[in-house]
């Protein structure tokens, strides 16, 4: 079964898209490919919200595929801590950072 989580992230006042994009390239995306829970891993800059969705505004939307939940919060703990740190210390505001967990449902 494919369980994949969903996170929605806004950016801190005054952090440039580019340098978080930047930081995404050369730490996140790498950070992600040392992990053997991690199936997929990728972080797409949302350009447009329907008018009905609240909670944001969101500036990013990330979406990790992993092979079981449990097992990537211990890993995450692990091998993510350093890169999470520095995520929400230079970045992102962990205020407006929303979570979900999905299972996919097959044809």
């Amino acid at each position: 079964m494919a369980v994949v989580r969903f996170v929605f992230a806004a950016l801190k006042p005054g952090v440039s898209a580019a340098d978080y994009e930047r930081f995404e390239r050369e730490v996140d995306y790498v950070t992600a490919a040392k992990m053997k829970t991690i199936v997929n891993y990728c972080t797409h800059r949302i350009t447009e919200t329907g008018a009905g969705l609240s909670g944001g505004p969101w500036d990013y939307v990330e979406r990790i595929e992993v092979t079981d939940r449990a097992a990537y919060q211990a890993e995450l703990a692990v091998v993510g801590k350093e890169m999470l740190d520095e995520l929400y210390e230079k970045y992102l505001d962990r205020s407006k950072t929303v979570s979900v967990w999905t299972e996919r449902i097959k044809p």
